[in-house]
């Protein structure tokens, strides 16, 4: 095994972190400064900040030919959102969920996951299906600006004790919080070329498929930014945020990611038979039981927390199986 592909994972994931930091902190105050709210923001902003890794990884990868790494990426990363992400911040604290996440941001993201199994049905994304993909986000992001309006003041006071240490910085550093965005694409660029590289020196020195490690390898790494922003805010008890976060990335990996990427790579992103038929579907259960089990009671108990961390330890060991 060669310790230079692990160095290049971690210093690869290290980039892709301090990238994504760099992107939001300057794009949440660059908004700001125009005038836009925290909620807009972090519905908006925050939710493309988070889903950044993936998005530089998925491109990487689809422009160099490698369309396993895109694609599993993505489901593999939405996979970890919802059981692991949502399973941890549950243990630290029961997470009451609003009810706009149960009757819209839930719904959506289980119409994304099916309509992406939808478009993959004969192994292949086309640029067209891309397109579609990227309007149904225009359309998503447009309504939840004008449903963010419309939100409790709670809710509001909510973002905007998540933002009062990252927003608000006006006019006068507009140029800094420029120069953050382009330092931040730029980090997350290298990042992902290098993490991308590391993912695949080390699939190869254990003989597993590209697609395997990054269905789990690969996605652990790229999901850190939903991992630590939903412990925080679960550990302060700001719930809508700690689901919200985790919902809306997965949204974002369907409908940005994959769209970008369908549309950007030549001849648009092939997906391999097995995320047809085990991945995808898996995927798509795992969004569906998102409604019974917290729009029942509104809530995320630790008991179900840990349920959600042995179906994910599940999946993963019927990957290895399947191997």
């Amino acid at each position: 095994m060669n310790i230079w592909d692990w160095i290049r994972l971690i210093l690869g994931l290290g980039l892709l972190g301090i990238g994504g930091e760099f992107l939001v902190r300057g794009a949440s105050r660059l908004a700001r400064g125009l005038g836009i709210s925290p909620l807009v923001v972090g519905v908006t902003i925050v939710a493309v900040g988070t889903s950044a890794p993936e998005l530089a990884v998925s491109l990487h990868a689809a422009l160099a030919g490698q369309p396993d790494v895109s694609i599993g990426n993505v489901i593999g990363s939405n996979l970890l959102n919802l059981l692991v992400v949502l399973g941890a911040a549950a243990l630290v604290v029961p997470l009451v969920v609003a009810q706009r996440l149960i009757w819209w941001d839930i719904p959506i993201m289980i119409v994304a996951t099916g309509l992406v199994w939808f478009f993959a049905r004969d192994g292949h994304l086309s640029r067209g299906e891309g397109v579609g993909l990227l309007i149904l986000l225009t359309g998503y992001l447009v309504a939840a600006v004008r449903i963010s309006t419309g939100e409790p003041e709670a809710v509001r006071e909510e973002y905007e004790k998540e933002f009062s240490a990252t927003v608000g910085a006006g006019w006068r550093g507009m140029g800094r919080e420029i120069f953050l965005m382009v330092a931040g694409l730029g980090l997350l660029v290298g990042g992902a070329s290098v993490f991308v590289d590391g993912a695949i020196g080390i699939a190869r020195s254990l003989g597993l498929s590209e697609l395997i490690i990054s269905l789990t390898i690969v996605a652990v790494g790229t999901s850190l930014p939903e991992l630590v922003t939903a412990m925080v805010a679960a550990s302060r008890g700001e719930n809508d945020i700690a689901v919200g976060n985790v919902v809306g990335s997965n949204i974002m990996n369907l409908l940005a990611i994959l769209g970008l990427t369908a549309l950007i790579a030549p001849g648009g992103l092939a997906v391999p038979a097995a995320v047809l038929s085990f991945d995808l579907p898996v995927l798509l259960v795992a969004s569906i039981a998102c409604l019974p089990f917290l729009g029942s009671r509104h809530r995320l108990s630790r008991v179900e927390g840990v349920l959600f961390l042995m179906a994910y330890v599940g999946y993963v060991f019927s990957l290895l199986y399947s191997f």
